[in-house]
């Protein structure tokens, strides 16, 4: 599904270059379970963030079914974004006015829904992630990690073909994280669903499917688990 070829991006601030990617070559299949793991500086972030088209790489190129999404321009990035993938937050970026309801349907409602499909799919969703009941409740009236489910929901309402996930684990505890993580697993195996996480929090690389480490902005290691 998704294949880098020789990817660099160096970021520039005051009269310092930081090489975030040295020339990273790596590819992705269709519903796998991914973490890319490593320090911070490691250049794990601006490879999610360049495949999510939210940043721009300087050379190399990125495909995804195919078709390059590295020259896009600005609308039919959004476009992209809106249609093929889904994203998941450490700060959970749910809009705070807005009910649990309100906040996964908003992702609908961005893609030309009738009301009755999109009150279906969200109540739907709501309720695979275990937050029945919950839907008229406000993110301050909410716990991290039902805020987080909000967060999970709101990425697979929509039907994506990739999930985008940037250190979803790093305002839990552990027992919430893992509770997370477990239901991501279980969504990824039931959708099929590509999930590609970011993060340095050893428990994300244990559930991962498969392991792909950077250092210094180059692949270290690719490990695939049973």
């Amino acid at each position: 599904m998704i294949a880098i070829e020789k990817v660099t991006k160096t970021y520039v601030s005051g009269d310092v270059e930081v090489k975030a990617l040295r020339g990273v070559d790596l590819t992705i299949q269709d519903g796998e379970f991914i973490s890319i793991a490593g320090p911070s500086g490691s250049g794990k972030t601006t490879l999610l963030n360049l495949i999510g088209c939210i940043d721009t790489l300087d050379s190399g190129k990125i495909l995804i079914d195919g078709n390059p999404v590295y020259d896009l321009d600005k609308d039919a990035k959004a476009l992209f974004r809106r249609e093929t993938l889904g994203f998941i937050f450490q700060s959970y970026n749910l809009i705070p006015v807005l009910t649990a309801f309100e906040n996964v349907a908003f992702a609908l409602n961005l893609l030309d829904m009738d009301d009755k499909e999109i009150r279906e799919r969200t109540m739907a969703i709501l309720a695979e992630v275990g937050l029945q009941g919950m839907e008229d409740r406000r993110p301050n009236k909410l716990s991290g990690g039902q805020q987080q489910r909000v967060a999970i929901a709101r990425a697979l309402v929509k039907n994506p073909k990739i999930i985008l996930a940037d250190e979803p684990t790093a305002n839990l505890d552990s027992h919430t994280g893992e509770d997370i993580l477990k239901l991501m697993r279980e969504m990824n195996e039931k959708h099929g669903t590509t999930f590609i996480f970011s993060t340095h929090d050893r428990m994300v690389m244990d559930y991962a499917k498969r392991l792909v480490s950077l250092h210094d902005g180059l692949i270290q290691n690719d490990e695939t688990r049973s």
